[in-house]
């Protein structure tokens, strides 16, 4: 009785093609199959269609068609045939039945499942565990931008060119030299003015400070401020460039 016919534990079917072997049946299998198909077996419940290669099919050829039918199916095909090869096999595929409906195969199934199921939770605790570790990455790279954001936007007034420039380590003289060079900024006179693609957009403002000469004769000059608007363009744009504040150098450091 060992291995009568092939069954396919996971899927509980049979090949129908097997079936028709061991059933010694003298009928061509495909009008064989179509025969006991009129018993009211159905596609939704019974068998579905499989197609066979060449390296499987014993015959060669053209690949051929089997169906991977259920074990009530192939039971009440064994009875159909009222044979003594149907008896047989019948009583095989009942055999099996019991011995697989055991307590202890249902244990056994139960554990293979539970550990399917444990080791598909560690790869997933695995997965979350590298997006997590990502995800710390993108905030710590993003968290000096934060704090400088913060720094800025704490100060509502208007800011003269040598504080920004001393948070970039720089004097006001290099700071202003560089935005020039950059393209940002253009001297008028003795004030610097923003080239045309970048006025209108409330980055400067301007004050006019009072004072009078040795002679006690008054006089009034215009200096730019850079405002909140302005100092986080600056930012973005210099940060494009390569350039950090030294906040942010020593927290990279």
């Amino acid at each position: 009785m060992d291995d009568l016919i092939n069954i396919n534990m996971d899927t509980q079917t049979v090949s129908a093609r097997e079936l028709h072997e061991k059933l010694n049946i003298g009928t061509e299998f495909a009008k064989w199959f179509s025969r006991m198909c009129e018993y009211g077996f159905s596609t939704e419940n019974d068998y579905s269609e499989v197609i066979v290669k060449n390296d499987e099919n014993s015959k060669g050829g053209r690949p051929a068609t089997d169906y991977s039918i259920s074990v009530d199916m192939a039971k009440q095909i064994c009875m159909i045939q009222r044979t003594p090869e149907g008896k047989v096999v019948r009583q095989y595929l009942i055999d099996l039945e019991k011995a697989w409906n055991t307590p202890e195969q249902v244990f056994a199934r139960a554990l293979k499942m539970a550990d399917q199921t444990i080791s598909s939770l560690k790869d997933r605790c695995k997965f979350l565990g590298g997006q997590v570790v990502e995800q710390q990455k993108v905030i710590e790279e993003l968290q000096p931008k934060a704090s400088y954001y913060d720094m800025i936007l704490q100060c509502k007034d208007l800011i003269a060119t040598t504080v920004i420039a001393k948070d970039y380590g720089m004097s006001a003289k290099k700071f202003n030299a560089m935005l020039h060079d950059m393209g940002i900024q253009f001297k008028q006179g003795d004030t610097w003015v923003l080239y045309s693609k970048y006025q209108g957009n409330g980055y400067l403002k301007a004050k006019t400070h009072n004072y009078a000469d040795a002679d006690g004769v008054q006089h009034s000059k215009e200096h730019s401020y850079w405002t909140q608007k302005g100092r986080l363009f600056l930012y973005d744009f210099l940060k494009q460039n390569g350039i950090l504040p030294l906040i942010e150098k020593g927290q990279a450091a």
